[in-house]
């Protein structure tokens, strides 16, 4: 059963994938058809075709590798019209223009995308990032509004009995030892919060943050015992405390260290659930999400190397640094077969899974060709030059041959490939393990 349940969350990432990489290519494949792109092939993975069918002028198909996908678009670059490359590398540069020549058909010359709006081009590259992106927000608004998100419910789960003094190693209390505020007041486990200081309180969260703005102030308490309400009177005291989020996870300041202040403290757990957030906490977490992924894409050469370090050495990797998709798909099978309840174990599936979705957007937005950040710098190039000469009132320049950049393109493909299989072979030789 659990090696059924393994293999059911690596298909859950496939197809999860799989979706992801098609509505990627479909944000491509609208725009440019829109603006009147001839587009020749809509294809999901690389190698061997394994199945395809023309519709109209476009072959859409599904490759051997899922690893990715594209469209091809007419004239991505200037027609060549018989122009000799120079340099060192004129043989790629010559393939590279062959290559994009057979995409112009005859007597659709015009509809190519080299001659497109610097806005048009822009918006044909931008689609598929923004695709995932959409996608992201989607998986994490069902996330956070539709299932909820695991953080500390109304109901008390504990009550400390006393408090304990600050810095001591004493783990259960002594005689002698104040009554904490909450056991003082008469709270017991099993009870709901219903409101305190006149306020409603529907997390516990919001509770933590009324206690703590109020050490010696005595607040009045409504809680639900036994099908009724119970008023109560609680006052906080004054304590040193490591603030936590409405997770109950330490809060952490610029430097990474857990946040400690002066606070109001009562000495009550709350019991854990899966508690809805506002409509608008799944954009808040795709946020939080792409500013996480474009500090890793920053930091991505020492990542690549400390992987390659613990790789040779053995030692454990990070476990927020990079994966594969090979490394993403055994965390879905490991997660998948736990022994966690089912919802649990598919909110962490699709967690991986809006990751995943954030993780394409950033990176494809690398301005570095064949990247769609690549072709949206260029297309900013091209732009720029036209807006220039229209100033001077100069005729317009020819269109930007990327072509000539592709020396350029193949070194950074050698390393995405290079990156990809270091990062598939440490995901297999010594994979990230985050159930140890």
């Amino acid at each position: 059963m659990e090696i059924l349940l393994y293999v059911a969350g690596i298909l859950f990432m496939l197809v999860g994938l799989g979706l992801s990489i098609g509505l990627h290519e479909v944000g491509h494949l609208v725009p440019a058809k829109l603006f009147g792109v001839r587009v020749g092939q809509y294809m999901i993975g690389f190698g061997p075709r394994l199945w395809s069918k023309r519709i109209g002028e476009t072959e859409y198909g599904f490759k051997a590798l899922p690893v990715g996908g594209f469209i091809s678009m007419s004239g991505m670059y200037p027609a060549s019209e018989g122009k000799p490359a120079r340099g060192l590398f004129r043989a790629l540069v010559q393939d590279a223009r062959a290559a994009n020549d057979e995409t112009i058909a005859e007597g659709a010359e015009e509809r190519v995308f080299y001659r497109l709006s610097m806005c048009k081009r822009i918006i044909i590259m931008l689609g598929g990032p923004l695709m995932n992106l959409i996608l992201a927000v989607v998986i994490f608004t069902v996330l956070a509004s539709g299932i909820g998100l695991q953080q500390g419910t109304t109901t008390i789960a504990s009550v400390t009995e006393c408090v304990l003094p600050a810095g001591t190693s004493q783990t259960e209390c002594q005689p002698g030892d104040p009554a904490s505020p909450a056991a003082d007041a008469g709270i017991l486990p099993g009870d709901v919060l219903v409101s305190l200081d006149g306020t409603p309180v529907s997390t516990f969260d919001e509770a933590t943050q009324i206690v703590q703005a109020a050490p010696g102030e005595t607040l009045d308490l409504v809680v639900s015992r036994d099908g009724a309400d119970v008023s109560l009177a609680l006052t906080p005291i004054a304590a040193e405390r490591t603030l936590t989020n409405a997770s109950g996870q330490p809060r952490l300041d610029a430097d990474g260290q857990p946040i400690v202040a002066r606070v109001g403290y009562v000495g009550m757990g709350a019991q854990m659930g899966l508690v809805p957030q506002p409509i608008g906490a799944g954009a808040v977490m795709a946020g939080e999400n792409v500013a996480r992924v474009a500090n890793l894409v920053v930091a991505l050469p020492v990542k690549l190397w400390d992987v390659g370090v613990s790789l040779v050495t053995g030692t454990e990797r990070d476990p927020n640094g990079p994966l594969s998709v090979v490394g993403v798909g055994r965390l879905a099978g490991e997660v998948a077969a736990t022994d966690a309840p089912v919802l649990d174990r598919f909110v962490v599936l699709l967690s991986l899974l809006g990751s995943l979705n954030i993780a394409l957007f950033v990176f494809n937005l690398i301005p570095l060709l064949p990247l769609d950040g690549g072709h949206i710098a260029v297309a900013l190039w091209d732009g720029i030059r036209r807006a220039w000469a229209k100033l001077w009132r100069r005729p317009p320049p020819a269109p930007v041959d990327a072509t000539q950049l592709v020396p350029l393109t193949v070194v950074v493909a050698v390393v995405l490939i290079g990156m990809g299989a270091l990062l598939m072979i440490a995901d297999v030789v010594n994979p990230i393990n985050l159930f140890q």
